[in-house]
């Protein structure tokens, strides 16, 4: 059930405004929940710290008293986002008053003005120009001169010189523009959002035998959940009964349904689309996967980069700039109406508001393609991202061993007969070498050798018999030492040369003697090398590869991937130490890992990016997630960050070459007041479109990466 407009927050977005110690002012865009100046100060004001608390809805300003004791400007900004209306006795909340209404009383005035008597002209813009003046007032007021101020300049100007018709007309392009830029940034804002699959907010639960339905709040750890066909899994956990297919694409990226039962993981935000599923409820509410990517997404939308805040200080430095050039055009040709013209146009609107608008489109599309960005600094500081460096298995490798080569000491088997004996006394084990083993024997479709009951030795192997012979696979301190098999000469030259290549060797003792040695090794990514490459067109001056594992492994990947060097044998401290180092020296790192392991190294780097089974404190600790198995992701993810802060930057030049244009044609007498209001404000939204492409690439078509680490 969709969350009714009294469940929703109060606002949907609050921007500081004017912040002295113990008193801070906000404009906000508030939900559709329909609260006047009393609800929000009634919902306000029971937080913590907070003084007084003053409200005008008209101009969207809410100004908070508070005791810097008690709390600070970054808290109460989080509290107050978290605010929902607290109604009166019950009571309904009034309609909303928003953008859309201005834009209707304003439209009627341009058109109806003229026709009203002379005497009613007057009061009736004044009218209409009320809120403008007001929100002026107090802007002037706690923040100085700004866009608002000189917009009511201009309105001001006309209106005194009874030009209504310039003056209606300013309101009603100011009207539309606000509303049309309120809506271009609300729609960024919900395009984040839907990246998160909405909870129904009822779910099925077991309790005492019988199944109920209840809300979303009341679920407990410890529940058995029961989901059923086209229904959202509320909940993470593991599966204590029934068959489904599950689609999972929303949360990690998997085209197709996934057979699921009794003993797996059911993952919150994941769909049953077909079957019946009963679940044991591990992570609840805001604890779950689905949650916590909500929370990286709410981050984000509050998020500034240095590009934003830039944007903004340099629009609020240019505005005295545009009023000096009014004065100068007034003064110079003693017409109000150059003067009038000049105030339209200002750089503020565009400025401000198309940088976080393409920062917020860009991390939707990044999330659509697999990417999860934790807001819109990390991706200014992925697009300056110089040296990437890598961690090894389940990064650059698929983090899954495979069955290389097959070595037998007895002419009577053949390679593919050792692969299959092993595989049919492994195939009740699930250690990654038995299921490697496994998969190879499936791929060869060899035949299956008859045994009896398996036995299982911790840490040293497997053993049974086939055909009245003892067979042992596993670790050569099972074989030699514990089952007293002896390796001969010849054979221990075979087995030092596959050592020696970094292969990690599986070895099956059968009647007594050495059979043979199976040889596995962790595969590198079938697109890393290409990985690789694309990432220095992209710009990156050196590519790194760090690892905990045997230092002839790790050159040797290093060297097939064309990497610049690799740190081998390392421990976790040791990766946060090199990546430390690396920023000393100048370098812009982004660090890709997956493991518990890496997460200091994540959280050191300029740019932390956790892999998409990674685990979940590097998950955590990245800046970036990649929400699919693919390695490719990464250069994407930076491919995608160029080509933001590229339009950024193109927005930019638009912005100041425009608005310099209208302004100068203004102040020399070429654009009347209307002409420079209708010019500004279609300038405005066409640059914020231009924002919401939010650094459009041609997409490529990707296949999904196979061997999933």
């Amino acid at each position: 059930m969709p969350a009714t407009p009294s469940e929703l927050p109060l606002f949907a977005a609050l921007t500081p405004l004017h912040a002295i110690p113990g008193r801070i002012r906000f404009r906000y865009r508030s939900n559709d929940n329909g609260v006047d100046a009393p609800a929000i100060e009634r919902a306000l004001q029971h937080l913590a710290g907070v003084v007084a608390v003053r409200a005008n809805p008209r101009i969207r300003s809410l100004a908070v008293v508070y005791d810097a004791q008690a709390t600070d400007a970054e808290r109460l900004s989080a509290e107050l986002l978290a605010c929902v209306p607290v109604p009166r006795n019950g009571a309904a909340p009034p309609a909303r008053r928003d953008t859309l209404d201005a834009v209707t009383r304003n439209a009627g005035m341009l058109l109806l003005g003229n026709a009203l008597p002379q005497a009613m002209r007057l009061p009736a813009t004044l009218s209409a120009a009320t809120p403008l003046f007001a929100e002026a007032a107090d802007d002037l007021r706690t923040v100085g001169v700004n866009s608002h101020v000189l917009e009511a300049l201009a309105v001001g100007i006309s209106t005194a010189r009874k030009d209504f018709t310039a003056a209606n007309t300013t309101l009603f392009m100011l009207a539309l523009g606000e509303h049309l830029e309120q809506s271009i940034a609300r729609r960024s804002d919900d395009l984040l959002r839907s990246l998160l699959r909405p909870d129904t907010g009822l779910v099925w639960v077991e309790r005492d035998g019988v199944e109920c339905r209840i809300t979303a709040d009341e679920l407990a750890i410890g529940e058995t959940v029961v989901v059923g066909a086209g229904a959202t899994i509320p909940v993470d956990g593991t599966i204590l009964s029934g068959e489904a297919l599950v689609n999972e694409a929303a949360m990690t990226g998997e085209s197709v349904p996934v057979a699921k039962g009794r003993g797996g993981k059911a993952l919150s935000g994941t769909v049953v689309e077909e079957g019946r599923l009963r679940i044991y409820a591990e992570h609840v509410g805001r604890h779950t996967a689905v949650a916590r990517i909500a929370d990286y997404v709410e981050a984000s939308l509050a998020s500034k980069s240095q590009a934003q805040l830039g944007a903004a200080k340099l629009a609020d430095k240019l505005v005295p700039a545009v009023l000096g050039l009014a004065g100068t055009a007034l003064v110079g040709s003693g017409d109000w109406r150059r003067a009038a013209a000049v105030l339209q146009a200002d750089y503020a609107c565009a400025l401000k508001l198309a940088t976080p608008v393409a920062f917020k489109s860009a991390m939707h599309r990044a999330g659509k393609a697999g990417i999860l960005m934790k807001g819109a600094d990390v991706l200014e500081r992925l697009a300056e991202a110089d040296t990437f460096v890598f961690d090894k298995t389940g990064t650059l490798t698929t983090g899954r061993l495979e069955v290389t080569d097959s070595v037998t000491f007895d002419k009577t088997f053949t390679a593919d007969d050792l692969i299959c004996l092993a595989a049919s006394v492994e195939e009740h084990y699930f250690h990654p070498l038995a299921l490697a083993v496994v998969e190879a024997a499936r791929m060869r479709h060899g035949r299956h050798f008859d045994h009896t009951e398996v036995q299982f030795i911790a840490a040293h192997g497997v053993a049974s018999v086939v055909d009245g012979k003892r067979i042992v696979v596993g670790s050569r301190h099972f074989v030699e030492e514990d089952e007293g098999i002896a390796i001969d000469a010849r054979q221990r030259a075979q087995i030092t040369r596959l050592y020696r290549q970094g292969k990690t060797l599986l070895y099956i003792g059968f009647g007594g003697r050495l059979l043979g040695v199976i040889a596995l090794k962790d595969q590198p990514r079938a697109n890393a090398a290409a990985t690789v490459a694309r990432l220095r067109r992209l710009g990156a001056k050196k590519i790194l590869m760090l690892t905990g594992d045997h230092r002839e492994r790790a050159e040797e990947l290093a060297a097939a991937l064309g990497l610049d060097a690799c740190h081998a044998e390392l421990l976790p401290d040791e990766k946060a130490e090199i990546v430390r180092r690396l920023k000393e020296n100048g370098a812009r790192v982004a660090f890709i890992g997956d493991g518990i392991n890496d997460a200091p190294a994540l959280a050191g780097a300029h740019v932390g990016i956790a892999m998409q089974r990674g685990a979940d404190i590097a998950r955590l600790t990245s800046d970036v997630v990649l929400l699919e198995d693919d390695i490719d992701l990464v250069a994407e993810a930076k491919a995608s960050a160029d080509a933001t802060l590229k339009l950024i930057a193109g927005n930019y030049r638009l912005t100041v070459g425009i608005n310099t244009a209208i302004l100068a044609a203004a102040a020399f007498g070429r654009l009347s007041p209307i002409a420079s209001s209708i010019l500004h404000n279609g300038a405005t939204l066409g640059i914020l479109l231009n924002a919401l492409r939010g650094g459009t690439r041609r997409p490529r078509q990707r296949k999904p990466a196979r061997g999933a680490a």
